[in-house]
């Protein structure tokens, strides 16, 4: 009684081994397609702060100080993401010419850009951070020393494109936003 429940069961498992399988989900490797990550505008704090403690704690681990987001760094951030995908390419220039230091004094911040990096992609915002963290030049902005701000937001197009942005700032340091720190290239 028992091979015969056994061989039922085999049986069975290679029959739902030949279920058809939805070839729109397979992609030309023969692998699975990834889902598209999809934000809910509910997610926007959830997601900013996952950011904030993965960086922390990157940052925690290398001697480097916490950071603490900051509204006026967020909103440049957004801006600098809906304009990205405007143009439809990763930069750290607006289609008004505008640079990272513009972008700041537009919205109102005084200290000092310590630097941006930014990502055109369909990962996660993790992913993208860990994308960052395995290239110098990004890394070297994510950890640097002198930053205590951090200003992170994303645009998503409908295709589930998303162009993040993250912005590093200094706080303590006020007056006119310092143009001595360039921000070289730093796409993710």
């Amino acid at each position: 009684m028992h091979r015969l429940f056994a061989l039922l069961f085999l049986l069975l498992a290679g029959l739902a081994a030949c279920a058809p399988v939805d070839p729109d989900r397979i992609g030309p490797d023969g692998l699975p397609l990834p889902q598209v990550y999809r934000i809910e505008e509910g997610d926007r704090g959830a997601i900013q702060f996952r950011m904030l403690d993965s960086l922390n704690t990157l940052r925690e681990a290398a001697g480097a100080p916490p950071l603490s987001l900051n509204a006026r760094l967020n909103a440049a951030a957004a801006t600098h993401s809906r304009d990205m995908a405007v143009q439809n390419r990763p930069w750290h220039f607006g289609s008004d010419g505008s640079s990272p230091l513009d972008r700041l004094r537009r919205v109102g911040y005084t200290g000092q850009l310590r630097g941006e990096t930014i990502s055109e992609t369909f990962e996660t915002e993790l992913q993208t951070l860990a994308a960052w963290m395995d290239k110098p030049d990004t890394r070297a902005v994510l950890l640097d020393g002198e930053a205590n701000e951090m200003g992170f937001a994303w645009f998503q197009e409908k295709n589930g494109k998303i162009w993040w942005t993250l912005v590093l700032g200094d706080g303590t340091r006020t007056g006119p936003v310092a143009e001595a720190n360039p921000v070289p290239d730093l796409q993710g």
